[in-house]
């Protein structure tokens, strides 16, 4: 058997072109949604990376704004960290203020930068899904069946069902 990998799929074809021909490849999307265009149709030659269908995509781009609104506070929440742990530290040196004041802005700083790293993340998968609404051919191929029809739901949690299958060209 061989994997193939393609924006977020994995697919295991087997070995002999002839029986690939004949068990095709069933292909869905990572991600859960709403189909909302259907690119090929049955019989049709596509090339690797062409995409086959896409996704209702408002949701997952409304995720990919909300995401960037959450990275943009929690970096001028660190920014305003920096500059309290910055005063903190001068006045400590100075030896106006305590020890526990330092430390304090010191947990806020680390506190705002640990939250940067978790938007950001979650600015990622917000664009990793974003992407993978685009089923793509990973390899050259014939479309062989198109069960997936604009209106499927796709519910990528719940052993999703087949939306292009495709037989690899001999």
């Amino acid at each position: 058997m061989k994997p193939y990998f393609l924006a977020g799929l994995l697919l295991t074809v087997l070995a002999t072109p002839a029986a690939r021909a004949a068990d095709g490849v069933e292909l869905t999307t990572r991600v859960s949604g709403v189909v909302g265009t259907v690119l090929v149709k049955r019989g049709q030659q596509v090339k690797k990376g062409a995409v086959l269908l896409r996704l209702d995509d408002v949701v997952l781009r409304a995720r990919v704004d909300e995401a960037s609104a959450e990275l943009a506070r929690a970096e001028a929440d660190a920014a305003e960290a920096k500059r309290d742990f910055d005063r903190a530290q001068e006045l400590y040196t100075r030896t106006v203020s305590s020890t526990s004041e330092l430390d304090l802005a010191t947990t806020r700083q680390a506190r705002a930068q640990a939250t940067v790293s978790a938007a950001r993340a979650r600015l990622d998968i917000a664009r990793k899904n974003l992407a993978d609404a685009e089923l793509k051919a990973p390899f050259d191929a014939r479309v062989v069946a198109v069960p997936g029809m604009p209106g499927t739901v796709v519910a990528a949690d719940c052993q999703p069902r087949s939306l292009v299958v495709l037989s690899p060209l001999q």
